[in-house]
């Protein structure tokens, strides 16, 4: 099973795109305190968050908190890493696969990778900026990790208006 964890999420249009990402994927989100924001319903909705309801969450006091509840194997999503995200194989379904990305601001502590090394890694990316928007990031590892595994669970057309919609519609 796949699962975000965001480590000290600041920003909350990032979390509630982070939010919405995982309804849509069928990830559990996993937010490790503090916050840089309230989480609750009236500013999560601010955030664009209209599908809190269906969103599997848990919050935890800190990284010990989340690490002691949540066994399994951790990716650490960092500038730093030495290996592009595609380079792993997430296909078991027994798997737990944690896939960790820090705040904003600063990323995931230097003390946290350093105990793990062989699952940090980073998304390619030219040298011209310094890291992609959380809310990108999560997307990307999230789709690779489901690309490898088929899309199993997913929606692979259109459920809402049909799967012929685009042959059937009259534009």
């Amino acid at each position: 099973m796949n699962h975000i964890v965001l480590f000290e999420p600041e920003i909350p249009q990032n979390t509630g795109n982070i939010m919405r990402t995982c309804v849509a994927t069928n990830t559990k989100l996993h937010l490790i305190r503090p916050f840089g924001f309230v989480l609750d319903d009236a500013h999560l909705k601010r955030s664009g968050v209209n599908y809190i309801d269906k969103l599997d969450y848990e919050v935890y006091d800190d990284f010990a908190d989340f690490k002691s509840k949540n066994p399994g194997t951790y990716y650490y999503l960092t500038r730093y890493g030495h290996k592009p995200h595609t380079s792993f194989d997430y296909t078991d379904p027994n798997e737990e696969r944690y896939f960790i990305f820090g705040k904003e601001s600063t990323g995931i502590p230097l003390e946290i990778l350093r105990d793990d090394l062989q699952h940090c890694l980073r998304i390619p990316m030219s040298d011209n900026v310094r890291a992609l928007n959380v809310s990108n990031s999560v997307a990307i590892v999230i789709y690779e990790a489901l690309r490898q595994q088929q899309y199993s669970g997913l929606c692979l057309e259109e459920p809402h208006k049909g799967a012929n919609y685009l042959e059937d519609s009259s534009i």
